[in-house]
């Protein structure tokens, strides 16, 4: 194993860097060998820069006249595939794509630039983003650190298995139905998605109406100051918030304590789908915290959630068959589940997908006054914990019953470590706020943080070590 250096967060690097105990390129080297190491067994990652040590070098320089260029100067952050890196393919996962590098990065990436981050590498995910576990005829099966042979969930199971093990201390992420947040919750990572339009996206593409860009970190602080820099304004974006310039890192010490916040306690969001105990077990867990702090929490479900899942179960594959007919072949080249989904879209009427945007609308405005009573939801992120590869389905049709609401409604929502099975599985539990509440999200999600702990993740990246030492030597 490389060194510790390696499990240390954002925060902790940056002031590794100012006291002149380490620098970027010590890291970004220990981050490379680990990746060496432990990449091999959890296929997280697709491509790495070849310049990766030139920018940790330039970082340095800047460290050595003390002049970073902001807080995350010299963090080695990992970046999704399905993002624009300039200089790296963008594959999105898919046969149905080519090599050429992209010329332009995507907005986040150039604002995390900005702030001296060291954008090194791109992550595994599926055929487009299109299913919550991450495996594509591109680039094979990505695994779960914690068991190697369960799934670290997806669209963004690459960025939270690299994180998870310390081959990155954050990774960029998307979120089209709880992309972000499954990852996150089957890894023991934190996973946080924004408001819809929070962070600039471009070019948005036929997911563009459901998908936001997000952190996966190892702490609740770091996903805060990546979100303050990454929610800077770009104009390629035409659906972006008015930039309002929020420093979300001191908005996680705003309230001393949760006294008098109102938190609905939804453990199924009233749904026919049964959680499995310990993933109820550990709702209600997170929920006592809250009302052993003050909160004000009562069990009750979130209007139109039903509703919600049958407009994403019409929306996600129409945009998948947006996708398709844009392709010469008419993706021929692409999984089949996306192809499926694109046939199921083939199916559904104008009058139909309007009349779902339309419904879509009207549920908002109800959930928008449901938060007029409520500031938080606290729900399950998956009715389970991390699957068996072996139990997936071949079509990899599952449903995100207690996510995709978000997206749909564009509500800020996290998935936090919330304890483990007696297998030793994470297990996440989601946070949801109202429109525009990202500070809120956040700041829940820092006191929960604080009340239960977090993952043990550095035991994690020593145990996945020790297990491929002693598969080599048999």
């Amino acid at each position: 194993m490389s060194s510790d250096i390696c499990d240390l967060t954002a925060h902790e690097l940056h002031t590794l860097y100012a006291t002149k105990g380490a620098s970027p390129v010590e890291v970004m080297q220990a981050v490379l060998l680990r990746i060496e190491q432990l990449d091999p067994a959890v296929n997280a990652f697709c491509q790495i820069a070849a310049d990766a040590l030139d920018m940790a070098r330039a970082s340095e320089t800047r460290w050595q006249h003390t002049r970073p260029l902001g807080p995350l100067d010299g963090v080695p952050i990992s970046v999704k595939d399905n993002v624009a890196v300039s200089g790296l393919a963008t594959r999105y996962g898919s046969r149905a794509t080519d090599e050429s590098p992209a010329r332009h990065d995507s907005p986040c990436v150039a604002r995390l630039r900005e702030s001296g981050a060291i954008c090194f590498a791109k992550t595994t995910l599926p055929d487009f983003a299109h299913k919550i576990v991450t495996d594509s005829p591109l680039t094979g099966v990505t695994r779960n650190p914690w068991d190697t042979q369960r799934t670290p969930g997806g669209s963004s199971g690459g960025a939270a298995a690299a994180v998870s093990l310390g081959m990155a201390p954050v990774g960029i992420g998307t979120d089209g139905g709880g992309s972000i947040r499954i990852p996150a919750a089957f890894t023991g990572t934190f996973g946080f998605k924004p408001s819809f339009g929070r962070v600039p996206h471009a070019p948005r593409g036929p997911f563009g109406l459901l998908s936001h860009v997000g952190p996966v970190t190892r702490c609740v602080a770091d996903a805060a100051r990546i979100l303050t820099v990454i929610s800077r304004p770009d104009s390629r974006d035409w659906y972006a918030l008015p930039f309002d310039a929020s420093n979300y890192e001191l908005g996680l010490k705003c309230k001393p304590a949760p006294g008098g916040v109102r938190i609905a306690f939804s453990p199924s969001l009233g749904l026919a789908v049964t959680p499995e105990t310990t993933v109820h077990d550990a709702v209600v867990r997170a929920a006592d915290t809250f009302r052993d702090l003050g909160a004000r929490v009562h069990p009750e479900d979130p209007p139109g959630i039903a509703r919600c899942n049958a407009i994403h179960a019409i929306l996600w594959p129409a945009c998948c068959r947006q996708l398709t007919e844009g392709m010469p072949d008419g993706g021929a080249a692409l999984d089949p589940s996306l192809q499926a989904y694109s046939d199921a879209g083939a199916g559904i009427s104008r009058q139909a997908l309007l009349g779902a945007l339309i419904e879509r609308g009207e549920l908002g405005a109800t959930v928008n006054a449901f938060f007029k009573r409520y500031d938080l939801v606290i729900c399950p992120v998956y009715p389970r914990v991390a699957m068996p590869l072996a139990e997936l389905p071949a079509s990899g049709e599952l449903f995100p019953h207690f996510t995709a609401w978000c997206n749909q409604l564009g509500l800020p929502a996290a998935s936090i470590y919330a304890g483990a099975t007696s297998e030793g599985l994470p297990v996440g539990v989601q946070i949801v706020g109202g429109r525009h509440a990202d500070a809120l999200v956040l700041w829940a999600s820092h006191i929960l943080e604080l009340a239960l702990g977090r993952a043990p993740l550095t035991e994690l990246a020593r145990a996945l070590s020790s297990s491929i030492a002693g598969r080599k030597l048999h």
